[in-house]
């Protein structure tokens, strides 16, 4: 852990905003593995190096990230479908949950949080990734790509998984791996604390209010975060 957590002049975290990849799911690697083939495959060679710092991203950002110039809506549709088609069948059932992933959730929902998953991962992706991460039926909502106008760093799918969770931005803790996790919380005004297991530099989750190693980590450090403090509402089911 890199400091001690300042929470004592906020609300009590009654709500949990959970990234999946690189945060309870390590995959990062296997993500842009599965790019740079999509792309590869398209005619823009790209190695996976250069495209695993940008996981986390949706995937529209990815691509004008990667290419010289952005391709046209009918390419980059089909290059993002053979992603998926790729990584479902060439990756997905080898990856395995970080460490102690099941046992951080079930912790947090003991203290009475609601858990609420706030991916970039795309509709049909993410039932896959959270049964993989062992945590499928501990989830009380999710949302996805689909559910935002702009993927992270920009805040839509954060707020969207405060919609579905049912409780404020004040009263929400955010656990990512990402610069862009960290942003996008920052700009819903969603504390957030991050984990180094995605392959980033503390200096880079600058902005995070505090930076643990992984789920393993976080959970050790568990007591000095107010997570459920107080008894919590039922929010309305997720659509």
């Amino acid at each position: 852990m890199q400091n001690t957590p300042r929470f004592d002049n906020f609300p009590p975290i009654r709500g949990i905003l959970l990234d999946v990849d690189g945060t309870l799911l390590d995959s990062n690697v296997a993500h842009a593995a599965a790019w740079a083939q999509a792309l590869g495959e398209h005619g823009i060679h790209v190695p996976p190096a250069l495209v695993q710092p940008l996981v986390g991203m949706g995937g529209d950002r990815i691509l004008r990230a990667v290419c010289e110039r952005e391709p046209d809506p009918e390419l980059a549709a089909r290059i993002q479908t053979r992603r998926g088609e790729l990584f479902r069948e060439r990756w997905l059932p080898s990856l395995r949950p970080l460490p102690h992933v099941r046992e951080l959730v079930l912790a947090l929902r003991r203290r009475g949080a609601r858990i609420v998953v706030a991916s970039s991962a795309t509709r049909d992706d993410l039932p896959l990734l959270l049964e993989q991460a062992e945590v499928a039926d501990l989830i009380d909502a999710h949302t996805s790509a689909d559910d935002a106008r702009a993927s992270k760093p920009a805040p839509d799918i954060v707020l969207a998984a405060l919609q579905r969770g049912g409780f404020p931005a004040a009263e929400a803790l955010l656990v990512g791996d990402t610069p862009w996790d960290v942003e996008s919380a920052r700009r819903a005004r969603v504390r957030s604390v991050a984990l180094r297991c995605g392959g980033w530099p503390d200096t880079a989750l600058d902005g995070a209010m505090a930076i643990f190693d992984d789920p393993a980590d976080l959970l050790a450090n568990l007591g000095r975060l107010p997570v459920g403090a107080t008894a919590m509402p039922a929010a309305p089911p997720a659509p």
